[in-house]
């Protein structure tokens, strides 16, 4: 929790947004939001309400994709289908 401090007083004293690019500016609110988090509960929101934003954010994506016609029904079952595991090599010679 210290170094949340330290890096908020450190932003605040440089803080200049025509400067920042929007990456930084979210750090800084990111880390001015965790310093509210005092309970297990107040945690988890917080990994919710992330969890929640990004969520929506690619069903947005996903919804345009189904509109523009880049992906149907067809292509969800085809995904549905695919086995993407990584092929694993093994030694001949195991130790």
């Amino acid at each position: 929790m210290r170094i949340i401090k330290i890096l908020c007083n450190f932003a605040a004293q440089n803080q200049n947004k025509n400067t920042m690019s929007y990456m930084q500016m979210a750090q800084l609110d990111v880390l001015n939001l965790v310093k509210g988090i005092q309970t297990e509960k107040d945690y988890i929101d917080f990994r919710n309400m992330l969890a929640r934003y990004f969520a929506d954010k690619a069903q947005k994506q996903i919804d345009a994709l189904w509109e523009n016609g880049k992906i149907n029904e067809q292509t969800i079952e085809q995904w549905g289908n695919e086995r993407m595991r990584t092929p694993y090599r093994y030694a001949v010679h195991r130790s």
